[in-house]
């Protein structure tokens, strides 16, 4: 399948993991029965590492997450705001709840609005109106998939965002959103700090590719793959159902194909996992095509999982981009089938093919029991570390505990399975596909 087996080089470890504050913690904390964290406390990155001198003896760590004995705005007269942005991901409103319930019933403070519409909700001409996010707005809104808020995409002036802050009198902002919403973080937060203003900017990432860098697992991701494995599950019972059959299912994964190959590894039906990462061959040799007519002969059937940016290489597109600044992608799954017919109509080759695109209906569903759990502790953390002062930060979870990242490691670029790693020769294992494009013994 792939033509270069040199794993890439490691990248080098990040030099700075500190995180902005907006000034010094002075202000006692009054939660009830709290366990404080130590503001040196700290998470390794490479935990767990015992050839440390192969990192060039340097370990670099993130401050622990959690409440602060100090914190430092008067929650009483502090308002938050919340907005959501980019695309649907399970458990957006479990996060948007889990804020809520944390800034009013733990920390008082006196109002969190949410932003409509994305950031398009800052801007006075789309004339959007804010809601207030009470404890009874929030209370079942864990039940529904989306986001109560709604989402877009593409940006907005930065100075009219702050604008916007500056009226509301907002102290602290939640951006709940992937890449190009941390990074449209970054850029308010130098606003903020240009303007010399005290505006806490928090960011929970969001991607249900799971592709942020120094974010072991996003909200939404599990859910993802329960719901994608269900999908397998349907194209692997239709290709069972003829002779010949071909199951094909697409999933998300524009660059990373993370809920392909987990999909792949939960229900081990499938036969082809195609990644970005992971480049393919039509024919020849080592081919896609010839692989899938030798599996067809020898079992008579044939799943096929394909992320949705894979074999972007063999497909000729303009370089267009979409309202967020991504570049339009491929149809690969049209190619594919258009490439199978020709090949199989050649050889006299009768089959059935289904395909199964079940994208939308996983970007909106509800989040699973694991999910929400986990965005309960995202959005709670997220709510401790903005009242202890910080900004331009994101919560996530690292080595097994929740973490404050700098926003300006996780815009560094895109988390991407590593095709020399364990894992994914599991998922190859897992297909057998490593068979299918080598009969003859893998190189």
């Amino acid at each position: 399948m792939r033509t270069d087996y040199t794993c890439p080089p490691p990248s080098d470890p990040p030099k700075d993991t500190s995180v902005q504050t907006l000034g010094p913690a002075k202000i006692r904390s009054r939660l009830n029965r709290p366990q404080f964290v130590d503001e040196d406390a700290r998470v390794y990155l490479y935990a767990g590492v015992k050839d440390v001198a192969r990192l060039k003896g340097v370990n670099p760590s993130f401050e622990l997450a959690g409440p602060r004995e100090h914190i430092y705005f008067d929650t009483a007269k502090t308002k938050c705001a919340i907005v959501t942005c980019g695309g649907l991901c399970p458990g957006i409103n479990d996060v948007i709840r889990a804020i809520v319930l944390e800034a009013h019933f733990n920390y008082h403070v006196s109002a969190t609005y949410g932003i409509p519409y994305g950031l398009e909700g800052f801007i006075p001409s789309y004339n959007h109106a804010l809601m207030d996010l009470t404890p009874a707005a929030v209370s079942r809104i864990h039940e529904f998939g989306g986001t109560i808020l709604g989402s877009s995409r593409g940006p907005q002036p930065v100075e009219d965002i702050v604008d916007a802050l500056e009226r509301m009198s907002v102290a602290i902002l939640f951006v709940i959103g992937g890449d190009g919403s941390m990074k449209a973080a970054a850029r308010i937060v130098e606003e903020i700090a240009a303007r010399r203003i005290k505006i806490a900017v928090i960011g929970i990432p969001k991607t249900i590719d799971n592709d942020i860098v120094y974010v072991a697992q996003t909200f939404g991701f599990d859910t993802a793959v329960e719901k994608a494995t269900e999908a397998i599950r349907c194209a692997h019972t239709e290709a069972l159902g003829a002779p010949n059959g071909i199951g094909m299912v697409k999933l998300m994964g524009r660059e990373s194909g993370f809920i392909a190959a987990q999909a792949a590894l939960a229900l081990r039906d499938v036969d082809f996992v195609l990644v970005p990462e992971d480049p393919f061959e039509l024919s020849g040799e080592h081919g896609f095509i010839p692989a899938l007519q030798r599996r067809l002969r020898m079992r008579g059937h044939a799943v096929v999982v394909v992320a949705e940016g894979a074999g972007q290489h063999l497909l000729k597109r303009p370089e267009a981009t979409d309202a967020s600044g991504n570049v339009k992608l491929g149809d690969i799954c049209s190619m594919l089938q258009a490439e199978i017919k020709s090949a199989l109509d050649q050889v006299k080759l009768d089959y059935t093919l289904k395909f199964i695109d079940p994208s939308y209906i996983i970007r909106s569903v509800p989040a699973s029991s694991n999910d929400s759990i986990y965005c309960n502790f995202l959005g709670q953390n997220a709510v401790h570390a903005a009242m202890a002062g910080k900004t331009g930060m994101i919560v996530s979870k690292w080595s097994g505990n929740y973490v404050h990242i700098p926003l300006s490691l996780v815009t560094t670029g895109r988390k991407k399975i590593d095709i020399c790693s364990n894992y994914w020769r599991s998922v190859l294992e897992s297909t057998g596909q490593l068979s299918y494009f080598y009969p003859e013994g893998c190189p």
